[in-house]
């Protein structure tokens, strides 16, 4: 009797390891998946702003260029083709923030602010400029604030 005992008492207390082994391994592997794309995200987010201020940048000094003075001379070819590979850069750099993200506030705001920057390469005088300027600078801290409720 007293090994029969013995016997259950070992069983039952080897499924009992185990089960709470399994479900701390199983919190314990949520954790990791989770901080995984959290950092996921981060990374997204912040290349999305980064590609976007290049972006803004060389619209901008594009901009420049060609309206200011007897500066057309500068647009080359060199500096279309740059603009170009900023815009690529950017869409590529939203394309991956939007994969990782679930919010649908977050997909727009994407999608409104690379609107809004690219908007910089028609603006049609100076002042028209100015306010793009000052409008997708703060779209881009908007869209940095509203990603950053996530990642938190």
């Amino acid at each position: 009797m007293a090994s029969v005992v013995a016997v259950v008492g070992t069983l039952l207390g080897s499924g009992i390891t185990h089960y709470f082994q399994s479900r701390a391994t199983d919190r314990n592997e949520r954790f990791a998946r989770a901080e995984r794309l959290r950092q996921e995200r981060i990374d997204a987010y912040c290349a999305y702003a980064g590609a976007l201020l290049d972006y803004r940048r060389i619209l901008v000094h594009r901009w420049f260029v060609v309206h200011e003075g007897d500066r057309c001379a500068e647009d080359t070819p060199a500096l279309r083709e740059e603009v170009y590979k900023n815009r690529y850069a950017a869409q590529e750099a939203m394309f991956r923030a939007q994969m990782v993200t679930e919010d649908a506030e977050i997909l727009d705001r994407s999608e409104r602010v690379m609107a809004a920057v690219t908007e910089l390469h028609w603006a049609p005088d100076r002042e028209a400029l100015t306010t793009l300027r000052t409008s997708t600078r703060q779209g881009i801290r908007d869209y940095i604030a509203a990603t950053s409720r996530h990642v938190r």
